[in-house]
């Protein structure tokens, strides 16, 4: 049977360059906090400056887009417990920036899928056949492979950040697959972004310091980049399916590199690309699994 055709909304292209947008700039927000975090900026400023000054361009996209009276929800919990579970791991993932390489933080962050995999089977108790097991246990070698146990290449401490900001990004997709059912993508940031400035405002009054003008001006990058990276994000999924526009996600390895290489002269060890080849093809393996069972869901 032929795939039914576009809609009129659907702009597959747009969605696609949207998403790669999204990628190097938040390829550009990470390596930003790298730099930052070096000229003495802790991570809770890191935090508190990515929301804070990305919440005008989001107010200005929700306001264009559906209107801020969109924004009222009738699941403030669950909006909370996305914000919890999301500052979590954007404190994780930021944390694994700073310990780790561009290219390896990307790579390891491209686990998500695994993990989000194997959670659906645990918590939701989805049945998942031998393709995406297979799938899985690929993307787990793709991990042996890169971070090589048996030597010394990487710091312990940044690996289990990194693996563990991958297991709770996971959990997060869960999260906002319920949420999707009932909310729109603009809802979801907007009450992201709002409810995580409070607790970072709390942590700013202990970590908050005055910086010069070029760390200011790097701050408000990081949050600009940040905010119009979420907004392509986001942006990409009004136009396209979400099994057209994830694959863009493994472009961002590409500007990680570009970044590393170009800022700190980190090229990438050989095995760190073969395990992340490893890594990506099990991501968009299931990926296409997921694509394919909606399919079959929707023609049954």
């Amino acid at each position: 049977m032929p795939p039914p055709p576009l809609t009129r909304d659907e702009r597959p292209l747009s969605g696609i360059g949207l998403r790669v947008v999204a990628m190097i700039f938040l390829a550009a927000m990470f390596a930003l906090g790298k730099v930052i975090s070096a000229r003495g900026v802790a991570l809770g400023e890191l935090l508190f400056y990515r929301q804070a000054l990305a919440l005008p361009l989001i107010l200005a996209w929700v306001a264009m887009t559906d209107g801020l009276a969109s924004v009222r929800t009738n699941r403030l919990g669950a909006h909370v417990s996305r914000t919890a579970l999301g500052l979590t791991g954007m404190a994780l993932n930021f944390g694994s920036y700073l310990l780790l390489p561009l290219t390896e933080a990307t790579a390891i962050g491209f686990t998500m899928p695994i993990f989000a995999t194997l959670l659906s089977v645990l918590i939701l108790r989805e049945s998942t056949g031998p393709h995406r097991w297979a799938a899985i246990l690929l993307g787990f070698a793709g991990i042996i492979v890169m971070i090589r146990p048996d030597s010394a290449h990487f710091p312990p401490l940044g690996l289990a950040v990194a693996i563990t900001a991958a297991v709770l990004t996971a959990c997060i997709s869960l999260v906002l697959r319920d949420l999707g059912r009932t909310e729109k993508p603009g809802v979801i940031v907007f009450w992201f972004t709002i409810l995580s400035l409070p607790p970072l405002g709390l942590v700013m009054l202990f970590v908050g310091t005055a910086h010069d003008p070029l760390t200011w001006a790097l701050l408000a990058a990081l949050g600009l980049t940040g905010g119009i990276g979420q907004l392509c994000m986001t942006g990409a999924l009004t136009r396209a399916p979400v099994s057209v526009v994830l694959p863009m996600d493994y472009s961002m390895i590409i500007w990680s590199t570009l970044l590393g290489v170009l800022i700190w002269g980190e090229w990438p060890m050989p095995t760190t690309w073969i395990g992340a080849m490893l890594i990506i093809l099990s991501g968009l393996y299931i990926a296409w699994r997921e694509h394919v069972r909606t399919r079959r869901a929707a023609l049954a």
